[in-house]
């Protein structure tokens, strides 16, 4: 960091501090943009190769490009944490990102959602994620490019398909069902085991059963296919373990999105207001790089997009401290995920300011509300956070002869499942299961459908 971005800093932690934000030591590091991008777009500084990675990033590049995007900061939680400067944004700019970084890490280091996904993952993602790429790429010394790549295609493609509130460790399920007599209790089954011998009948050893596999619908994939897979060998275990667990860390920050960026959008703006060291005119400009993050729409156009996770979070927790007060926002910020903040706290009146509902210009130029149900939009903009984004496709069977059954819950799932895509994921599984795969799901008309590979 820049000498007076240095300076800035220590005393925006101070005050910080002075404020209640309780975080684990940051490392800031500026770094070019170019670099920015690839850890944006890999999710980590260092990663396990995968061409998916470079599609990813030939988009953002576009989006880029176009003027849609744009990378203030990257910030990795842990202890320490580590936040990563774009070295040409300006000293005003990356000012206010030092303080947007704090509310990160206060929020990263109490949320619970986070708490418990450190614990079982670990507060060093960052150096885990290095070794991971490290034992990657000794397995491509071993055993080709080709074979590593097939196993990594399979595991990305299902990188979201885990379940949180499994944990992280997890036992094998048991050997065998637990066998119990059940007495039956019509009088005719009581009088045939009370006759004489009956006791000999009650006493005999019960037959073991064994375990289905799964023993319920199993919505953890990367597990069940690392542990049950028939044919993969230890190395292909270990890519599937690996790409799990960086998932584990990866779902917290995708859970509580909305909440995060929103509290660290309030917090920067509350440290900048008081930070009177602040020359007037650095507080002015970073006063305007607040505006862009977190305005509802496009810059030139002012055309409504997507909603802003920043604009929608940062308005929020607003309302929330100037109806309750800052210590009941500090406790929601610990308790709550996007989920029970967007429901408890999005109210009719706040998304009527924030012009959340659909509305329509009539013929005569006025503009009319089309609907004003809270409840309805509360679950649109949950709606792509279920199921950590992906549709839900839990494995249901493994017979016999090792074959597999998926089954998409497509009567809950409520998002559909994108055939084409489904097609090629089922591919990548193939090649790894080395037995016949089928996947239950429904078509384009609700009928029932199964595609399979065998």
């Amino acid at each position: 960091m820049s000498g007076s971005l240095q300076g800035y800093a220590g005393r925006l932690e101070t005050l910080a501090h002075e404020h209640g934000l309780d975080y684990y030591p940051v490392q800031f590091e500026e770094v070019p943009s170019s670099f920015m991008m690839e850890i944006a777009v890999y999710g980590l500084p260092v990663r396990m190769p995968h061409w998916s990675f470079g599609v990813r990033y030939i988009h953002q590049l576009v989006q880029h490009r176009m003027g849609h995007s744009r990378l203030f900061e990257v910030v990795f939680p842990g202890n320490p944490g580590h936040a990563y400067l774009a070295g040409n944004n300006s000293l005003q700019e990356n000012t206010l990102v030092t303080a947007h970084v704090l509310g990160h890490a206060d929020f990263a280091k109490n949320n619970s959602l986070f708490k418990r996904s450190q614990e079982q993952v670990g507060y060093r993602i960052v150096e885990r994620a290095a070794t991971h790429a490290r034992q990657i790429g000794g397995a491509v010394e071993l055993y080709g490019q080709t074979r590593v790549e097939q196993v990594l295609d399979a595991a990305l493609a299902l990188e979201a398909h885990i379940d949180p509130f499994q944990g992280l460790r997890r036992e094998r399920y048991p050997q065998y069902v637990d066998a119990t007599r059940t007495a039956r209790g019509d009088p005719f089954h009581q009088r045939f085991e009370n006759l004489p011998g009956g006791t000999l009948l009650a006493d005999a050893p019960l037959e073991r059963l064994r375990t289905p596999i799964p023993p319920s619908p199993e919505r953890d994939l990367l597990w069940f296919i690392a542990e049950y897979s028939p044919e993969l060998e230890d190395w292909e275990r270990d890519i599937f373990r690996a790409v799990r667990e960086e998932s584990f860390y990866f779902y917290p920050v995708f859970a509580c999105q909305i909440m995060n960026e929103g509290w660290a959008s309030y917090w920067h703006a509350r440290l900048l207001r008081e930070a009177d060291f602040l020359p007037q005119n650095e507080y002015l400009d970073a006063l305007k790089t607040h505006s862009d993050v977190v305005r509802p729409h496009a810059a030139e156009q002012q055309a409504s997009l997507a909603i802003n996770h920043y604009h929608l979070g940062f308005a929020l927790w607003e309302a929330i401290v100037e109806e309750h007060g800052v210590e009941r926002a500090f406790a929601i910020r610990a308790e709550d995920d996007d989920f029970s903040f967007v429901r408890n706290h999005l109210t009719q009146d706040l998304a009527e300011e924030l012009k959340l509902f659909r509305y329509e210009q009539t013929n005569d130029g006025s503009v009319r509300v089309l609907d004003h149900d809270i409840h309805a939009l509360r679950e649109t903009v949950l709606a792509p956070k279920y199921n950590f984004g992906a549709p839900a496709v839990l494995a249901k069977h493994i017979a016999h002869d090792g074959s597999l059954t998926l089954h998409h819950q497509h009567e809950t799932d409520g998002r559909g499942l994108d055939l084409d895509r489904a097609e090629r994921v089922l591919d990548y599984l193939h090649k790894v299961w080395r037995r016949p795969v089928t996947l239950e799901t429904v078509d384009s008309a609700g009928q029932p459908k199964a595609i399979s590979r065998s």
